[in-house]
């Protein structure tokens, strides 16, 4: 495939990630109206961040007064597993692919964007990434700039419902993989029972929600490429043979 392809590819592959994010953005651009962001500003912030937790954090502290030092310490907790999620964008690279691009590739990535990039069959052309996120960030920017329009003129029942949609977007990028692979699906439940661990077993509740999803993401990655490493091709050959 050419780049061309790729790219638009990946913009197919955003399409249902952007609608996503506009209705999940919509309730982010509200918290910024009410931390006092203008519209344009919440909008620009969506544009150059790409994160929905780094964002609320942000607006959050923002909001409450809190110093440069501190807004940039939590910024760098909260998004720290895009660390991770690029180093394993990486490794399924083409060996050709320049410190440019790959730095570009690193500001595009987001957890949906992730899923769908490390899911492919084949080497990764990062122009289906940056298609993807061409499409998929303008979801998230004018959901945010329609947010901080509307202010607080939505109900309370409205924002929650529009909260949950990036859940159930983020299920299913995974849920496709999980059912032709059983060790995915054995993962996928383990997480689900660490976090929920994380979150209700007392001194474990205590740990920041960016740090966590760090500690979950790095040990059970590990243990998985331990006892379940994954085939390159000429392995793969060898064992046919």
């Amino acid at each position: 495939m050419s780049r061309k392809q790729w790219f638009l590819k990946g913009m197919k592959a955003g399409i249902p990630i952007s609608l996503g994010y506009f209705a999940v953005a919509i309730a982010l651009g509200i918290s910024a109206r009410q931390a006092g962001i203008p519209s344009l500003a919440a909008a620009i912030t969506s544009l150059l961040i790409n994160a929905s937790a780094g964002e609320h954090v942000g607006f959050t502290l923002i909001a409450a007064g809190a110093s440069f030092l501190e807004v940039a310490v939590m910024e760098a907790i909260a998004n720290a597993r895009y660390l991770l999620m690029s180093a394993a964008l990486s490794q399924k690279l083409k060996p050709n692919i320049g410190i440019f691009q790959r730095l570009l590739l690193g500001f595009t990535v987001t957890d949906e964007i992730f899923g769908i990039s490390i899911g492919l069959p084949v080497p990764l052309d990062p122009c289906f990434t940056y298609g993807a996120f061409c499409v998929a960030t303008l979801g998230w920017t004018s959901g945010t700039y329609l947010g901080a329009m509307l202010g607080g003129i939505l109900p309370a029942f409205v924002l929650s419902a529009l909260s949950v949609g990036l859940y159930g977007m983020f299920i299913s990028v995974f849920v496709p993989e999980a059912k032709k692979n059983r060790v995915v699906a054995a993962l996928v439940v383990i997480s689900f029972a660490a976090s929920a661990a994380f979150t209700y077993i007392p001194y474990l509740n205590m740990i920041d929600e960016g740090i966590r999803i760090i500690i979950l993401t790095v040990v059970i990655s590990l243990i998985a490429a331990i006892l379940f490493p994954v085939k390159d091709k000429d392995e793969k050959e060898k064992e046919e043979e």
